[in-house]
């Protein structure tokens, strides 16, 4: 069994094994998906971001029921704005929304500010793992390619925000440590629809050489075959 996408099915020359899966829900903060946070203060409209919580939430659960880790990454700066680039600071200040300025929901992707923590609708679980990180991609300067290593994950299902941005850096980056990677489409997005299309025509590029694309419900449907014979597996290995 594997998960329908395109180009081609998942994961590429093998079954889909969710033991070997983690689902990777990347930066839905506040100041990306709510009011007043960094991304509206840009000037843009944050409805395509708010519309996928319902529908990453369903693939989370099935995720979840299915034994596949969770991760969320969380993007952010120290307070003392110690790690963040000059050149990332004043491009972010030409768009309208420096990082470190004062906002509605605090310092703009601060760590520690509200606008930086988790929408309430997807929480981290007390057993999920929380990777913060200083710049888009989720591996640079994170313990992630270690945390994924550890626990014998070689296969990635990338969800959340921005899909032109931090989505496609997080594919790019595992697709070169030789991961496999599934973007879901629907699971993702950006302010302009149009930029959502278009990355992720670009992560299908050459044949699906970064990812390959499919939705939460082809995931879903995926999830739910291998299951039982992957709990079953386990419980003779425990036992």
């Amino acid at each position: 069994m594997r998960v329908a996408a395109q180009p081609y099915d998942f994961p590429v020359g093998a079954c889909f094994e969710p033991r070997r899966t983690a689902l990777l829900v990347i930066d839905m903060q506040r100041d990306f998906c709510e009011p007043d946070g960094y991304v509206q203060a840009r000037g843009d409209d944050i409805s395509e971001m708010r519309g996928i919580i319902p529908t990453i939430r369903r693939v989370r659960d099935a995720a979840e029921l299915a034994g596949i880790m969770m991760i969320y990454t969380r993007e952010g700066h120290r307070p003392n704005l110690s790690d963040l680039p000059a050149t990332k600071r004043h491009r972010t200040s030409l768009a309208g929304a420096e990082i470190g300025s004062a906002g509605p929901l605090g310092r703009l992707l601060i760590r520690g500010e509200p606008g930086w923590d988790f929408v309430d609708e997807l929480r981290p679980r007390p057993q999920d793992t929380v990777i913060d990180k200083p710049g888009t991609g989720s591996f640079r300067s994170t313990d992630l390619h270690h945390v994924l290593t550890s626990s014998g994950i070689d296969c990635v299902v990338l969800v959340g925000v921005t899909t032109a941005v931090c989505v496609s850096s997080t594919a790019r980056e595992a697709s070169d440590l030789g991961y496999g990677v599934l973007v879901l489409s629907d699971c993702c997005a950006e302010p302009d629809p149009e930029n959502h299309r278009m990355a992720l025509q670009l992560l299908q590029i050459e044949g699906g050489y970064i990812a390959t694309v499919s939705t939460a419900d082809e995931f879903i449907a995926a999830t739910q075959t291998p299951t039982s014979q992957g709990r079953e597996l386990e419980n003779q290995t425990n036992g």
